[in-house]
């Protein structure tokens, strides 16, 4: 018999609303919130262990929970009250979902290519320009997307939400800036980060090879480290007044002339 839980006031529920608003409890606990039938298939598909599967029978029918049995999922029905306290949006289709989330450092991360193409970002600063690197990131199905020095935890909502469950598609990795570093030399990756001084044109670099594109924040760019162990330097021409371009765009520009290149092989 499925359970039911109506009150706001549930320890469960009081759980839920914690682990949506605290990065802090979701890096103690391991856990975290999955909403909406897209994210929740992503995650199944990106092989996420599910724990529990709260559900609002008006928006997520009582045998669409019940076909979800087979991952050894617990199952609650939530009243309307209840759903809407916990829902981090509207349009969450009736269904949130607990899950584990997957250990993210660098040993973990395992390359399937001999000739891989990693985006490495350091210190982005907003939840929503995660996520759009990794739409991008999944768009151009690079191998991996290595977070340097990360501000905020991969598994916060924002950024679930942002990359429309793109977290779950791409092979994500968190570490500090060195440790990416030793990380792209171990395994004999050339390190091109975006930096307006002493570059060349990114059309003008060889990104046919195992590469790794750098991108640092639109407030203060990449870090010293970065120039001091480049294989080269790279730019986006800008032939406008500005200076400085979104994250997202500069990186979708970057990738996908790797990829353009790779054509040629």
């Amino acid at each position: 018999m499925v359970k039911t839980i109506s009150s706001l006031q549930n320890p469960f529920i009081k759980q839920l609303v914690q682990l949506k608003e605290k990065s802090k409890l979701r890096k103690q606990t391991g856990l975290f919130i999955i909403e909406g039938k897209r994210e929740l298939s992503l995650a199944i598909k990106g092989n996420y262990t599910l724990e529990t599967l709260y559900f609002y029978a008006d928006l997520f029918s009582a045998a669409e929970a019940a076909a979800l049995e087979i991952y050894g999922i617990d199952i609650i029905e939530i009243s309307k009250a209840v759903y809407e306290k916990v829902a981090h949006r509207e349009t969450t289709e009736g269904v949130i979902v607990v899950a584990k989330s997957n250990d993210l450092s660098l040993d973990n991360l395992k390359l399937i290519t001999n000739n891989p193409l990693i985006l490495v970002a350091e210190c982005p600063e907003k939840p929503g320009n995660i996520g759009a690197l990794l739409r991008t990131a999944d768009a151009a199905n690079i191998d991996a997307v290595i977070i340097a020095n990360p501000l905020t935890d991969m598994y916060n909502p924002n950024i679930i939400r942002s990359s429309v469950g793109g977290v779950f598609t791409v092979p994500i990795a968190t570490a500090t800036t060195t440790e990416v570093i030793k990380y792209l030399k171990r395994n004999i990756i050339a390190i091109y980060p975006a930096i307006l001084q002493e570059s060349v044109p990114y059309d003008s670099i060889n990104l046919a090879s195992p590469s790794a594109i750098i991108i640092g924040t639109e407030s203060t760019g990449l870090s010293e480290e970065w120039r001091k162990n480049a294989t080269a330097k790279i730019k986006i021409p800008m032939e406008g007044k500005l200076d400085s371009m979104n994250l997202s765009v500069a990186a979708g520009i970057l990738i996908f002339e790797a990829k353009r290149q790779r054509k040629f092989i």
